[in-house]
């Protein structure tokens, strides 16, 4: 029984456009179910806001305020303008992870195409940003700490370079494996009932699922905030003038 197979995406509805396959996976249509949910749930949270908020309310306040007060602190009321963008981009995490959890749906976030894209997104929202606020000299030197010898720079700067390059791979990465790891060990421990062939050892690997789905709910909610929070980080060391 090959566990690794039931990880892959498998192919819902081929579309071909111009010759580039545009196909839509199962792991697509989690993708799409993640965004439906958060349109839904910030679309019902905005229509019927209250003075005394709901129970939905009050976690979509506790959320802005969270991400606001934790993440974006440093940047004032500058930090107003990037509130909606590390909400959604925590939101689509959270909820591709949690989506893994309902059976039959593959959670987006175990494919590294859809991690490494997030992560390309903010790596070059960042770069845009510090080129903007800087200039391009500006942004470039700022890669140096002030107060560094000369005869260093020449070393330092392509270590800064690589860093930079080196982001959004370990945002991808992480998430990924992370989450497809989860996932196998789910997988894993569902197939040692039919490798030994038997219902008599279910209760054992039932047990263990039901552990191990819980710790992946744990998993999902941690694996979103760290990389919303690395992400706020990179935005707000590009908008400072030393970083």
């Amino acid at each position: 029984m090959n566990v690794i197979e039931h990880l892959q995406p498998t192919k819902v509805l081929e579309i071909e456009v111009f010759g580039i396959d545009a196909s839509i996976y199962n792991s697509t249509l989690s993708l799409f179910f993640a965004v439906f949910i958060i349109f839904f749930f910030f679309m019902l949270v905005s229509r019927k806001a209250k003075i005394i908020p709901t129970p939905i309310q009050s976690i979509a306040e506790y959320l802005v305020d969270f991400i606001r007060l934790e993440m974006l602190a440093p940047l004032g009321s500058q930090g107003e303008k990037w509130l909606p963008f590390l909400i959604s981009l925590f939101c689509l995490i959270l909820i591709s992870n949690l989506l893994g959890l309902v059976p039959g749906l593959l959670p987006p976030t175990s494919n590294i195409n859809v991690t490494g894209t997030l992560a390309i997104i903010v790596f070059i929202m960042v770069n845009i940003v510090g080129l903007l606020k800087h200039g391009f000299l500006g942004y470039f030197r700022s890669f140096i700490p002030s107060g560094v010898p000369i005869f260093l720079i020449p070393l330092l700067f392509p270590i800064e370079v690589m860093g930079q390059v080196a982001r959004p791979f370990s945002l991808a990465v992480r998430l990924f494996a992370n989450m497809f790891a989860g996932h196998a060990i789910i997988l894993v421990f569902l197939s040692f009932i039919f490798m030994f062939k038997s219902f008599l050892i279910a209760p054992l690997p039932v047990i263990g699922d039901v552990a191990i789905s819980a710790f992946e709910i744990f998993v999902a909610f941690i694996q979103a905030f760290i990389f919303t929070y690395l992400s706020s980080s990179y935005i707000i060391g590009a908008l400072q003038e030393e970083h």
